[in-house]
């Protein structure tokens, strides 16, 4: 499904590359790791600069790299990319790059840069709900069965508490778009009226949809093809060449 088109570009995308990536083993930050010779932050950004409905990209990196960036990713800061340093917290370096978009941009993306494979698709069918005044999450149904395990657990031979139905369970991905409004009002309300839980202060938002769920907004899964996954491991890495080789 392809989004209607503008007269002038109003999307904007915040690319979250500030993680340490410790789970990819040691070395450079798995987000400046090549995938068959392309640095993989650099392989998701090439989706979004070439969108013809995309007019600026903000990409938040960990703070020393925002800095003195990689030369190769130096290069291609200008009108459409810029960077910001990233914050201690996923949600922190969203906000970052939020309020770095310019006034113009009405639509906001927000894509992991350890998502190197999305497709136009994707990104044209978030925009156009997000048009349409929604939140919108690519993603793709479960089709494992769900074990839940008890609250302290050990780590190695956990037990088993009860299957989950799987039926109404989704894998959630990115990129995710809102209306710039939406997203914006549901920041305000996460830094000045926090969610509490029965025990108290509830955990840190997993992504931006669950930011606009806790404030209150309309949020609908787009669906979305499995070959958009997230790279996390080394093992993920060696997938990735596979898959990189498939579709060059």
């Amino acid at each position: 499904m392809s989004s209607p088109a503008v007269s002038q570009p109003d999307v904007g995308v915040v690319v979250v590359a500030a993680g340490a990536g410790v789970r990819a083993g040691p070395g450079e930050p798995k987000q400046f790791r090549p995938i068959l010779g392309v640095p993989m932050v650099l392989r998701a950004l090439r989706a979004f600069t070439g969108h013809p409905e995309v007019r600026h990209v903000i990409v938040a990196l960990p703070p020393e790299y925002a800095r003195r960036p990689p030369e190769w990713l130096a290069t291609l800061r200008g009108e459409r990319l810029a960077f910001v340093p990233g914050g201690a917290q996923r949600f922190d370096s969203v906000r970052a790059g939020l309020e770095a978009l310019p006034a113009e941009v009405t639509i906001v993306l927000v894509h992991d840069a350890a998502r190197p494979f999305v497709s136009r698709g994707t990104i044209d069918a978030v925009i156009a709900r997000a048009r349409a005044g929604v939140g919108a999450v690519a993603g793709v149904p479960n089709s494992d069965t769900l074990k839940e395990i008890g609250q302290g657990a050990p780590r190695l031979t956990p037990r088993i508490t009860r299957t989950v139905d799987r039926e109404r369970i989704w894998r959630a991905q990115t990129p995710q778009g809102f209306p710039r409004q939406m997203l914006g009002d549901a920041y305000r309300q996460l830094r000045a009226e926090p969610a509490k839980t029965a025990n108290g202060a509830a955990p840190p938002p997993a992504d931006d949809a669950e930011v606009c769920e806790r404030a209150g907004f309309p949020v609908e899964l787009i669906p979305d093809s499995p070959y958009n996954f997230k790279i996390t491991t080394a093992d993920d890495f060696r997938i990735a060449e596979a898959l990189a080789r498939e579709l060059r």
